[in-house]
């Protein structure tokens, strides 16, 4: 245990931000499953609709540092990938 104020004050300080920090990424987990469950549905709007709010999310993450800029790109652009590879698989009978 901390003997210090200050030790206690650091141990208070990276309790917060560890609760903060898991609360994004628990935030970004469930938006990309709601995309994951969007693109394996047939509603195209609801796809793009989740697509947008996925990309918003994670480029707000990424300004508040949550995550690094780059892993939010690169997150971005695998699910565009995923997106148009959805878009232009034909349609089940």
């Amino acid at each position: 245990m901390p003997h210090t104020a200050s030790a206690w004050k650091r141990l208070r300080k990276a309790e917060k931000r560890r609760r903060q920090n898991r609360l994004a990424a628990k935030k970004i987990k469930t938006q990309r499953k709601e995309v994951t469950t969007a693109l394996a549905g047939t509603d195209a709007a609801k796809v793009v609709t989740e697509v947008k709010n996925t990309q918003i999310m994670l480029d707000r993450m990424a300004a508040k540092g949550y995550i690094h800029k780059n892993k939010a790109a690169r997150l971005k652009s695998r699910l565009v990938k995923r997106q148009r590879a959805a878009a232009s698989k034909p349609a089940a009978k």
